[in-house]
């Protein structure tokens, strides 16, 4: 879900900021970069205040909501989509799609290799995410699969072959996905060799 929705949101912003003219454009991109130089570690206590004050604590809503979108992606997007053909947009305003059309049936399917990149960066973060869900989720039934690891590890602290065998079973998901989106690597690169050409 957190992939998902850093797809949609950094895309739609990365759009806006890359093909829309407006007063405080270069504002607006410039704070959200200055959001990548404060560490998570600077602003987890007061979000998990805000967690608590929310009682979203023991939530899917608590693990999902505080990363719905991330500046990285919106940066990436962005510099991908500047390079993108503006006749293309043009034209299709000529011949009546809407924005969201546009967006929809246009700029999404044309960013496949950047939408793979930042799927996987953001599924990876996330899946290997411990801190957060180590302070979030209390209960046996909201804990991630970093946490089980750490705490299996604590219990079977001695049986490498079993602490092993856990750690291959959690990577599957990870590998499956960087297998399934790999096509999209190389039409990406061939992409980024025709325009530097």
């Amino acid at each position: 879900s957190v992939a998902i929705s850093t797809v949609l949101i950094a895309s739609l912003t990365g759009y806006g900021l890359a093909k829309f003219r407006f007063r405080g454009r270069n504002t607006v991109f410039m704070m959200i970069m200055a959001t990548m130089m404060i560490p998570f570690e600077a602003i987890m206590i007061p979000l998990y205040m805000v967690v608590m004050t929310l009682r979203i604590q023991n939530s899917y809503i608590g693990l999902i909501l505080p990363f719905l979108v991330s500046a990285f992606g919106v940066f990436q997007m962005k510099q991908f989509l500047t390079t993108f053909p503006t006749e293309f947009l043009d034209a299709a305003r000529v011949d009546g799609m809407g924005e969201f059309g546009i967006y929809w049936r246009i700029v999404l399917p044309n960013c496949k290799p950047v939408i793979a990149t930042l799927a996987i960066l953001s599924f990876r973060s996330q899946w290997d995410n411990l801190l957060w869900p180590l302070l979030v989720s209390q209960s046996d039934k909201m804990k991630t699969i970093p946490q089980y690891i750490s705490s299996f590890a604590l219990e079977r602290s001695t049986d490498e072959g079993a602490m092993m065998a856990a750690a291959l079973l959690a990577s599957i998901p990870m590998f499956i996905l960087f297998m399934s989106l790999t096509k999209y690597f190389i039409g990406g690169s061939a992409i980024y060799e025709s325009r530097k050409g």
